[in-house]
């Protein structure tokens, strides 16, 4: 049985962790809504790109691109999008599991021998890719590229997966990440980001338009020109998105432990009165008793 001085030392222990979970979930709140910002600020340059290709999409003007060359599928590449802090709860572990089960749906449709290459983004989902990657499952990683990256980092990513797949060195770029909704909810989005199809257009929002247009110098040339502008913008909301869902799933995780210090600062705090006042009354008893020493 734990003496009152044990007892009073475990309070003001589980007092101090409720302090620093509280402390890390304001921090991660502002983190978070900071991201949603940057989300909102990214939405007028992806729409201004989004409606040039509409327009493009609405023409009658043949267009072609190097990015959206269909070829027999015999590497891939994936990106996969995790943390580099921890204390996100089970935020890493639920994205690894999905990446596992991503990977050999892959491998039932392109066949077992493909060469599936894995570039995770964050410390954390580094660490847990080393573990499943054997054979013709390999791990990449990029010096500078992280979870935190933004701007110009981003931009220089997407250069090197867009060079990468126009040298041929791999034949289809794939991306898994979290899509934020709001603070308790966070879906998995996989999509196809090399080579680009015209239903993905469709899916990221480009609609074409009815209205004839005059196009300077050409539409290809146009077109050719706002295609890696629009794969800038698609890869920058995830990015974005990526570090608000890491931060919601902190400020979840962060809630959960300042429950659970509350209620066991409770029962401490219980077990302390009660082993106070037994305390107390067996002092009593032997005064009473006049059995005082």
């Amino acid at each position: 049985m734990a003496t009152l001085r044990e007892l009073k030392g475990r309070i003001g222990s589980v007092a101090s962790s409720q302090k620093i979970t509280g402390a890390m979930k304001m921090i991660s709140s502002a983190k978070m809504h900071k991201a949603e910002q940057s989300l909102r600020r990214l939405q007028p340059f992806r729409g201004q790109i989004e409606q040039v290709i509409g327009n493009i999409l609405g023409s009658d003007t043949p267009f072609t691109s190097p990015l959206m060359e269909e070829r027999e599928v015999k590497k891939i590449t994936i990106l996969v999008f995790g943390s580099d802090d921890g204390l996100c709860g089970a935020y890493n572990v639920n994205i690894f599991k999905l990446l596992v089960t991503r990977v050999n749906e892959l491998r039932e449709k392109f066949g077992k021998n493909i060469a599936v290459e894995i570039l995770p983004i964050g410390k954390k989902m580094q660490k847990a890719v080393s573990r499943i990657a054997a054979g013709n499952i390999t791990l990449r990683t990029i010096d500078g590229i992280d979870s935190k990256t933004t701007g110009l980092g981003v931009k220089k990513f997407v250069d090197l997966l867009r060079d990468a797949f126009v040298a041929g060195d791999t034949d289809r770029v794939d991306y898994l990440y979290m899509n934020f909704r709001s603070v308790s909810r966070q879906r998995p989005v996989f999509g196809q980001f090399l080579p680009v199809t015209t239903q993905a257009f469709y899916a990221e929002g480009v609609r074409p338009s009815n209205r004839p247009y005059i196009f300077e110098p050409d539409a290809a040339s146009i077109f050719n020109a706002a295609l890696p502008m629009l794969l800038l913008a698609v890869m920058q909301d995830i990015f974005t998105e990526n570090r608000a869902s890491e931060q919601a799933a902190r400020v979840m995780a962060m809630q959960s432990a300042n429950d659970n210090a509350t209620k066991l600062l409770e029962q401490l705090q219980l077990e302390y009165n009660k082993l106070r006042q037994q305390s107390i009354t067996t002092e009593l008893l032997d005064i009473l008793g006049g059995q005082v020493k």
